[in-house]
């Protein structure tokens, strides 16, 4: 699959879990849900993945963790907050660089709608 199609997948699931759940939730409920619904989509999925940094050919475990990757390919970020801010941003286009990934999804479902909640961050797609 390509990072666009991936990217489909992730939508249609992340709607899933939004209709049935709705905003005002923890974070941590909502990843449970989307990896449940990701797994459920045939897609290869794993969280929490550590994400080292490699520092002149060191490589660091400073505690940098994926909530989402998606076939090696595309990570997820999961937020459930008011608003998405620059912080949020660069967090996700940290992690897509770091991780060589070339698609981050950004998704806050603390949203009325969830088109409205997610962020698609691109590094040479």
């Amino acid at each position: 699959m390509t990072e666009n199609q991936i990217s489909k997948v992730i939508f249609n699931c992340a709607l899933k879990v939004h209709k049935a759940l709705g905003p005002g939730l923890l974070e941590s409920a909502y990843e449970e849900c989307l990896y449940y619904e990701l797994q459920n989509a045939g897609v290869n999925v794993s969280k929490q993945k550590p994400l080292p940094l490699i520092y002149e050919e060191v490589n660091l475990d400073i505690g940098y963790r994926v909530d989402i990757m998606v076939d090696e390919k595309v990570i997820i970020e999961i937020k459930s907050v008011e608003v998405l801010n620059d912080v949020h941003m660069a967090q996700i286009l940290t992690y897509i660089k770091l991780s060589d990934c070339k698609l981050g999804m950004l998704i806050n479902f603390n949203v009325a709608l969830i088109k409205n909640g997610i962020r698609r961050v691109v590094n040479n797609l």
